[in-house]
């Protein structure tokens, strides 16, 4: 699935069978059946009341009623147990969705080129479609039985209505024809202003959660934000809303009032059919029968066939957004974990790299160029925006359009694998990820091919004690075992330095033979900061690291310092050399030289 397919009205049968063959066979079976039932019903019911009248009449004897009686009640216990069956294979059908189809959205969310994540138009097209995708998929299939049935339904009722009256048949078929394609288009015009409005639902559903969620609680209390940001909310929930409701109540007048013409046309069949009863050519039964079957077809034609044919309509926009997701680029080996046999580095070279971010003029790197090399510790520094951020993405292969030459043991970049990246680089971001598992899962993962390993856990307990977290974790009701975060009933909180230290063992233990720090340390205080890149330049010893950072505690440990500015190296070398310098180093050393006393 999602590998650039062009997905049409024929998947929204094939993508339920293929995830769950046997639930998709059966709703169908039953839904097909549910087409047919309702002819029978009108069949049975004229035979019952006819022979019910000429009992009454002393033509017929009791024992002819109890046929026309049982196949009625037959009919009726059967769509009240399919409907039940029906519910339950729904929900199992779900469920395999959910396992299946949802699972490969998600794969193709991760495989996506890094571009398209920071991409905000391209994200609202992979929200529109990953939101509750297993619903979407299950109710594309379902609306579809259910028009299939609805046909069948139909035509069994005009075929036995045109048996008495043809031409209320026929007048019934062309005013029926014009509402289905006002659904067709209707249900364009619909899923079309979902896509408009899906860009203020993003909004108002993030500022929802700011406004719920456990993680800005504290702000919401200390600056008493709330009712700016209810406002907001409700800025962004009413442009969403009114445009949607413009389209749907459009659409539903238009619809609606070729459902009264509809209506007037059965009406006046129901008063010509009199006359035939009157002159005995039609019986009581048949005629009180086909008169509930003209009423239903009223139903069915002006609501339910065109509720139907607007959401197929709906659904099939969804399967265009689906093609266009299936058909954006994805990086190779994204999903591929970490080689085990890691790349060790011996040099890294950036060669007259330039670039600048898909969709966007300026460059954020120019012709830069510098040498990073075994065993040896880098600071690269500079304002906010400088682009410190940004080399880290590119030695890390999250982006690939540059220009120039970017050389890891003098090979393009672009020659290896992303397995093998994986392996080369071990990175803490700032806004590294705060996993709501244990304390130990949460370290574990930093070496993610030996988390199963006994010898691991070690390797753990050290890293632990070199961030200086022993003490607080030992505190924990369950120790390293603790659950972070407040999803389950005994999760603890922990204070954001100490989500800080636990990202930093993470990247302790990894064999990576590349460490990166990009800015993590950025809830510890200046002090504590300081010591704690000592300790993990102490434990780096051997292998390469690069700290970046517009904080200058760390960058004595350096043995070279990269000064960046506007997307060049303005100035380099050690921290002696720059100090000595006295340019843009040295002067933002001074100004933040009491920091560290």
């Amino acid at each position: 699935m999602l590998q650039g397919e062009k997905y049409s009205w024929v998947d929204m049968i094939n993508i339920p069978f293929k995830c769950a063959p046997i639930n998709t066979i059966v709703i169908a079976i039953i839904k097909l059946l549910d087409g047919l039932i309702p002819t029978l019903q009108v069949i049975a019911t004229a035979k019952f009341l006819d022979n019910a009248i000429a009992v009454v009449n002393g033509t017929k004897v009791i024992g002819d009623v109890f046929i026309p009686i049982l196949m009625l009640i037959t009919l009726v216990a059967y769509s009240w147990v399919s409907r039940q069956i029906c519910k339950f294979v729904e929900v199992k059908l779900e469920l395999k969705l959910k396992e299946t189809f949802r699972v490969s959205i998600t794969e193709k969310r991760a495989r996506l080129k890094f571009k398209h994540i920071e991409n905000n138009d391209t994200w609202n097209l992979i929200s529109r479609v990953a939101k509750e995708p297993e619903k979407q998929c299950k109710d594309a299939y379902m609306n579809l039985l259910s028009f299939m049935a609805l046909i069948l339904k139909c035509l069994g009722l005009l075929m036995l209505l045109m048996t008495q009256v043809w031409w209320s048949t026929v007048l019934i078929i062309a005013v029926s024809i014009p509402l289905i394609m006002l659904a067709i288009k209707g249900g364009k015009a619909n899923y079309e202003a979902n896509r408009v409005a899906s860009k203020y639902k993003r909004r108002y559903e993030y500022i929802g959660e700011v406004l719920r969620g456990r993680e800005a609680v504290d702000e919401r209390t200390l600056f008493g934000y709330t009712e700016e940001l209810n406002k907001k909310w409700v800025d962004e929930y009413e442009c969403a809303r009114k445009i949607e409701l413009k389209t749907n109540l459009k659409w539903f007048v238009k619809m609606k009032t070729g459902g009264v013409l509809v209506a007037l046309i059965s009406s006046l069949i129901a008063l010509i059919l009199i006359g035939p009863v009157k002159k005995g050519v039609l019986s009581i039964g048949m005629f009180i029968s086909i008169i509930n079957a003209v009423f239903d077809l009223i139903q069915i034609m002006t609501w339910q066939l065109t509720y139907y044919t607007d959401q197929l309509a709906k659904n099939k926009e969804y399967l265009k957004d689906l093609s266009e997701v299936s058909r954006l680029e994805e990086s190779n080996g994204a999903l591929d974990e970490p080689s085990k046999e890691n790349l060790k580095l011996k040099t890294l070279e950036f060669k007259n790299v330039s670039f600048k971010y898909p969709g966007t003029e300026n460059y954020i790197l120019n012709n830069m160029s510098f040498k990073i090399e075994e065993g040896r510790h880098y600071a690269f520094v500079g304002i906010n925006g400088a682009g410190k951020t940004t080399i880290t993405k590119l030695i890390t292969g999250l982006y690939e359009d540059f220009e120039g030459e970017i050389l890891i043991n003098n090979i393009s970049i672009r020659e290896y694998s992303q397995s093998v990246l994986k392996s080369l680089c071990s990175v803490v971001y700032q806004d590294f990820a705060k996993y709501f598992i244990s304390i130990k899962e949460n370290i574990a993962l930093g070496d993610i091919n030996n988390m199963n390993n006994k010898e691991q856990e070690e390797v753990i307990n050290k890293s632990i004690e070199i961030i200086d977290l022993k003490e607080e974790i030992e505190k924990l009701p369950k120790g390293i075992d603790t659950t972070l975060g407040k999803i389950k009933e005994d999760g603890q909180d922990i204070s954001g330095g100490q989500w800080q230290r636990i990202a930093m063992a993470r990247s302790i233990i990894s064999p990576a033979t590349l460490r990166i720090l990009d800015e993590p340390t950025a809830a510890l205080d200046p002090i504590s900061e300081s010591n704690l890149y000592e300790k993990f330049e102490e434990i780096s010893r051997g292998n390469t690291t690069i700290f970046i950072s517009h904080r200058l505690g760390s960058t004595k440990l350096a043995n070279e310092i990269f000064v960046i500015g506007s997307g060049e190296i303005v100035e380099k070398g050690s921290h002696e050399e720059l100090m000595n310098n006295n340019g843009i180093y040295a002067e933002m050393y001074e100004s933040q030289r009491s920091w560290y006393l």
